[in-house]
């Protein structure tokens, strides 16, 4: 559906085609992942309201906003084709459509899968070549395959990360919108690809899956692996009481968070105690080797609060930066927006014609470029241009339209 012009050797899916038959985030990013870098997606959607994700950024608690950013995200680049799936007289364009794909990702259950006629035993006979990639809450299998699953529950939830990220006495913390969905979308992709570079060696499509508690646990997998070989009962983290000083997070005079992380602290703590403009600590009894600083960790963490309170949040950055002490600020979301790492690294990007910015997907691949994002499309934008392209001409075109198979 791509105009004539030969493919570009720089671009590392061009020629590759994506049909996008879901909703919200797990398996529409991944497809959006493949357009960045130059995979032309087609978005199947229902007619009238189209897909629900559509309509997140209007749900509390997200933030407010003229724009819609939950769809520019996860909807750029791809082509929208309003398709009634439910009306038996959409199956002619769903098979062209699965005839001209090389990928089909969908996160509908698998009994609704059935109903339509789309599981992947039902395409495989129009295309044989087909990925058919399924996204889940709980996976293919067992007596939740079929429960409803969205991130917060699936993967923050479920996997324990949501009761074990949080410190001791407080409450579970609530999850941020997608964050479970995004890296599960890389799972997915990881599957799609070994499925893709299998299909050029024995020309044969596959069925792949993932889902978002598989990847919660994934997540969550040092911890869980730990109750697996039968470690000691799991402890909530607390600042104050931590036993470990120089693995914390603390405080600065402008009341900004920063975490402390000296992984190498018999390398480090020299450096470290000389760059706080405290050097008395090294000849502390209490505090000049690592079992001592474990078992006065609670004094340790009394001093450093002290001490960090008495700079800035960005004083400190330049101090512990210029001594190459491990540390992450604890960036603010209204930082993120003017961070020139963000920027020079290529993380931000604008949106093609606009002075729009968006997230870029979190890969490259040296020697290849991602397209421009595009701005994301409207309820079947393209829907005349997809059908054109299949075939179908204008008096077909608008008898579908009068017959609502389309809009």
């Amino acid at each position: 559906m791509r105009n004539s012009d030969p493919p570009r050797d720089d671009i590392i899916l061009e020629g590759i085609k994506v049909l996008d038959v879901g909703t919200f985030i797990f398996g529409p990013a991944t497809a959006t992942v493949m357009s960045d870098f130059g995979a032309e997606v087609i978005k199947v959607e229902p007619p009238g309201t189209g897909d629900p994700y559509r309509y997140l950024a209007q749900m509390p608690p997200l933030p407010a906003c003229e724009k819609n950013y939950c769809w520019m995200l996860d909807s750029r680049n791809k082509k929208s084709i309003a398709l009634d799936l439910k009306n038996p007289q959409s199956r002619e364009i769903v098979s062209r459509l699965v005839a001209w794909a090389d990928v089909l990702v969908t996160n509908f259950p698998t009994s609704v899968l059935e109903r339509l006629r789309l599981t992947h035993a039902d395409l495989r006979s129009i295309n044989e070549t087909l990925i058919f990639a399924h996204a889940t809450g709980y996976g293919d299998l067992g007596d939740e395959s079929e429960k409803p699953g969205y991130d917060a529950t699936a993967w923050w939830a479920r996997s324990g990360l949501m009761d074990s990220i949080r410190s001791t006495g407080s409450e579970p913390a609530l999850p941020m919108a997608g964050m479970g969905d995004h890296s599960s979308a890389l799972a997915l992709l990881g599957a799609i690809m070994m499925a893709l570079y299998r299909r050029e060696r024995t020309g044969k499509g596959a069925k792949v899956t993932s889902s978002l508690m598989a990847n919660g646990v994934w997540s969550n997998s040092v911890m869980v692996q730990a109750m697996l070989c039968g470690a000691s009962h799991f402890e909530h983290l607390s600042r104050k009481a931590s036993t470990n000083a120089l693995v914390n997070i603390y405080e600065s005079a402008d009341e900004r968070w920063f975490f402390l992380l000296m992984i190498q602290e018999d390398k480090d703590w020299e450096r470290f105690a000389r760059c706080i403009g405290h050097p008395e600590l090294l000849a502390d009894p209490r505090f000049n080797d690592k079992p001592a600083r474990r078992e006065n960790a609670a004094d340790l963490v009394d001093l450093l609060d002290e001490v960090f309170a008495s700079k800035t949040y960005d004083r400190w950055r330049e101090i512990l930066d210029a001594a190459s002490v491990t540390f992450g600020p604890v960036a603010q979301l209204a930082d993120l927006a003017d961070d020139r790492q963000l920027r020079v690294s290529g993380v931000l990007r604008e949106i093609e014609g606009s002075s729009a910015r968006t997230v870029d997907s979190p890969m490259s691949i040296d020697g290849y470029r991602k397209v421009a994002p595009r701005p994301a499309p409207g309820i079947g934008e393209h829907s005349d241009e997809i059908l054109a392209s299949l075939g179908y001409d204008t008096a077909a075109i608008e008898d579908l339209r009068a017959r609502k198979v389309i809009a």
